[in-house]
């Protein structure tokens, strides 16, 4: 480890995005805690990215903050709330900042606030140099498509950090389980139909019908997940599912829908957070992915899986809304239905979600 790292005992970890951003944090967390195993870990994220927190035991303590730079309408600067957040970072005396950032985003107003709040140690990645902000700035990747948990590791690997262990893993607690339990006692397929954007949405009413042909060949129900502000947009949707279906929508907080993801036989998902929470949980996953990111950067690493989407020439577009009718997205159920039987044929699965290590394999399938 880099002499710089020694004593190190207070660590301001950064990661401003969704769930499912912080929820990959959580290899290079646990890196950091093996490490630097005396160090006390605070994450800084977003007010959605906190809902994640419960699942990622090596965080100590939370810092919850909307950061202006991370906001997607933009706006007009506040100097006396970037001030609040330099004051509330100065009073912490963290060692060092850790900034984890995805390929499109930049360390450096992060790193602004690190250098001005007097934390010595900054890390962080960036295609765009800014000498004196970063501390330790590796050389910027010249292949993108690497996988995002990969990228947060080999950002520590370059500071002289060891890494053990590159897998992704939750903690869910026996609360959590026995509350998924409860909501679904009988085998079931998750279906989570919804995104946070139009551009990446899969038709939820064909992935319902999709979701029914398969469980009805096998005999499962049909879990319905999402937030109760999905409801109104949901009706069609439990419809075609009839009497297989199961409402849980807005039922769960995240720990609850991690366990239910974790007893599923299968998962059927758009490209969200239930994607990563399958692959910590070794669940297969088929996911209905759109055009909107390279699916090298977020594709599970450990769980059987498989992607959906047409090549178009606009990929990847890293767009909220599409102008062309979701072309990536132009696969009818029965397609999603075959693909979905080929992977519920791996090994068998108990409830309790976990797979037999000759059943890990990744598995791309479709138009990926």
């Amino acid at each position: 480890m880099s002499t710089d790292w020694n004593g190190v005992r207070n660590v301001l970890v950064m990661r401003l995005d969704n769930i499912g951003d912080v929820v990959m944090t959580g290899p290079a967390l646990r890196a950091l805690k093996e490490a630097l195993p005396g160090a006390r870990l605070t994450l800084m994220c977003s007010p959605a990215g906190a809902n994640a927190v419960p699942l990622l035991p090596w965080v100590d303590d939370v810092i919850v903050w909307r950061a202006m730079w991370q906001q997607l309408g933009g706006g007009v600067c506040d100097p006396a709330r970037e001030e609040e957040l330099i004051s509330l970072l100065r009073e912490r005396n963290f060692d060092a900042a850790v900034l984890l950032t995805s390929f499109s985003q930049t360390p450096h107003p992060a790193a602004v606030a690190c250098l001005f709040a007097g934390i010595p140690l900054r890390l962080g990645e960036s295609k765009e140099r800014a000498p004196g902000l970063l501390t330790h700035e590796p050389p910027f990747p010249t292949d993108e498509a690497g996988h995002q948990a990969e990228r947060n590791l080999r950002l520590l690997e370059t500071a002289g950090l060891p890494v053990r262990d590159r897998s992704l893993f939750i903690h869910i607690s026996e609360e959590a389980r026995e509350r998924a339990a409860a909501l679904m006692p009988e085998p079931y397929l998750l279906l989570n139909p919804f995104a946070s954007c139009s551009a990446r949405t899969y038709p939820p009413e064909k992935a319902a019908r999709a979701a029914r042909l398969i469980a009805e060949q096998v005999g499962l129900k049909v879990a319905v997940t999402g937030v109760e502000k999905d409801r109104e947009r949901s009706q069609e949707l439990l419809a075609e599912l009839g009497p297989i279906g199961v409402d849980l929508l807005g039922q769960t907080d995240l720990s609850a829908f991690a366990a239910l993801v974790a007893r599923a036989q299968l998962v059927l998902t758009n490209n969200t957070s239930a994607l990563h929470l399958a692959d910590a949980t070794r669940t297969p996953v088929l996911v209905t992915y759109s055009g909107t990111d390279l699916d090298t950067q977020w594709q599970p690493r450990s769980a059987p899986f498989a992607l959906l989407r047409r090549p178009t020439p606009c990929h990847p577009c890293y767009a909220f809304t599409c102008p062309f009718s979701l072309e990536c997205l132009d696969f009818s159920p029965e397609e999603v239905v075959q693909v979905g039987l080929g992977l519920l044929q791996q090994p068998f699965r108990t409830t309790e979600g976990g797979l037999p290590d000759e059943a890990t394999a990744s598995h791309e399938a479709g138009h990926a």
